[in-house]
Order: C-alpha cells, then structure tokens, then sequence
C-alpha cells in the first residue's frame, strides 16, 4: 500500500506525525468544530492542540503500518496546500471477517462538490482492491440526511438500527448501520 495516491481531483496522503501535518490537522478540526462535534463523541480538553494531534497522528501511522486503520486525508490538486476532508477505514478484522468501519468528514467549504464521494470511491476500491476486504461498514446518525445520501449514492445499503449504540456528546444515540459488499461494488 502507498502513503499517497490520486483521483482525479484530489491527493490522498497517509500523514506522517510531524508537527507540521499535526498543525493542519488541528485547523482542519478547529475551522470545523461545530459542525464535526454533532456527530462524534465528547473530545478531551487537548483535543485542540497540535501535540494531541500530533499523538494521534502517530498512532494512526503505526495502525496503518499494521493496516488496522487507515485514514486518508484529502487535498486538493489545484490546491496542494488545501486540506479538505478525511476517510478512515478502521475496526479493520481479518481471518474469517475481512470486514472493516467506515467513518469520513470534510470541510464545510468544499461541501457539495463531490469531493467525499470521490475520495469514499477511491478509498472503497482500495479496502475491497489492494487490502482484500470482504465488507465495509459505516454508523450513520438517523438525522445525518446529507451522510445517508453520500452512502446511498456508494451503493451501501441499511441494515438497520443499532439502538443507542455511540454516545455522542455525552448521550446515548441511535446509529443506522449501512453497508457494502465487495461482490456488490
């Protein structure tokens, strides 16, 4: 597996955990916090620093080494510069599984352009490609509508409803549970 990759319109990188990539990270979090925060559990009080950043930066390196998580963070290629969004494949099982979860966010300002659907597609046909896996899953909030679009548009398909599954921001909430079969690309 590459560390960096191309569509059409965008760079897919693996970050290295240098204090540079934990910067544009935490700017990327930071410009988009209220909007990200909806979805995703209670942060620590150092989420917003760039040494929290950097930590996690390096722990997702070593998983990805291992290919237990893979997150792929997604810039433009008229804006090499311009961090726009994030597609991770974690939870990633082998041996009689091949399965992994599927969780992504972009920057507000790149929204309705296609770009997460490109980056899902390519990351999808790299899980299901290059890594072999059998089945990715993604845990969608019931009123996330602009998520279960993205999804619908993949191909995934509802399974149902995990109840009371994630506790987001400090509450027990409902998940819709979407899936995707390599034999149904």
């Amino acid at each position: 597996m590459n560390f960096e990759y191309e569509t059409e319109r965008l760079r897919m990188k693996l970050l290295k955990p240098t204090l540079e990539s934990a910067k544009q990270v935490l700017e990327f979090h930071s410009k988009n916090r209220i909007i990200f925060e909806r979805y995703e559990a209670t942060r620590p009080s150092n989420f917003y620093t760039a040494l929290h950043q950097k930590s996690l930066l390096e722990y997702e390196y070593n998983l990805a080494i291992q290919q237990k998580c893979i997150r792929f963070w997604a810039f433009l290629k008229s804006d090499p510069s311009a961090m726009i969004g994030t597609v991770c494949f974690y939870n990633i099982l082998r041996a009689m599984y091949e399965r992994c979860e599927l969780g992504y966010k972009f920057d507000r300002r790149h929204w309705h352009n296609g770009y997460a659907k490109e980056a899902l597609a390519f990351g999808i046909d790299l899980m299901f490609g290059e890594l072999g896996l059998h089945r990715i899953e993604a845990y969608v909030m019931e009123q996330n509508a602009a998520s279960i679009r993205l999804l619908s548009r993949l191909n995934f398909e509802c399974e149902g409803i995990c109840r009371k599954s994630a506790r987001i921001r400090g509450k027990w909430e409902d998940h819709m549970l979407f899936a995707k079969l390599k034999d149904l690309k």
